[in-house]
């Protein structure tokens, strides 16, 4: 059986630089995938969302580069970067690029 080594173990990262942006697009890069919980970085062109959806566990958003909008529960919070912010399980949220933005997606599950 092969095994695809997860490039993020055992080295170090700067994480702005660890995914690229795409025009038109939204980038996903999964750092860790686990029955425990998710750890995934994303990088969003201007103007691109995740549309209005909810999840079973709380997730935590921490904003690496540039500037969004992310919607929880029908309120508007205007993220940058070095912020964060929790996204309750459960709870509608969205996110949009007000800017190209980077961000570091943590979900734990129970």
């Amino acid at each position: 059986m092969t095994s695809k080594k997860n490039e993020f173990k055992e080295n170090s990262h700067v994480l702005k630089n660890a995914v690229d942006y795409s025009q038109g697009s939204v980038v996903s890069k999964t750092i860790v995938d686990k029955k425990s919980g998710t750890v995934t970085l994303f990088a969003f062109d201007e103007g691109q969302k995740l549309s209005e959806h909810t999840a079973p566990f709380d997730a935590l958003v921490l904003i690496i580069e540039g500037e969004a909008e992310i919607i929880i529960n029908q309120k508007m919070h205007r993220v940058a970067s070095g912020s964060m912010i929790l996204m309750p399980a459960h709870k509608p949220h969205a996110v949009k690029a007000s800017i190209k933005f980077k961000m570091l997606l943590i979900m734990i599950k129970d």
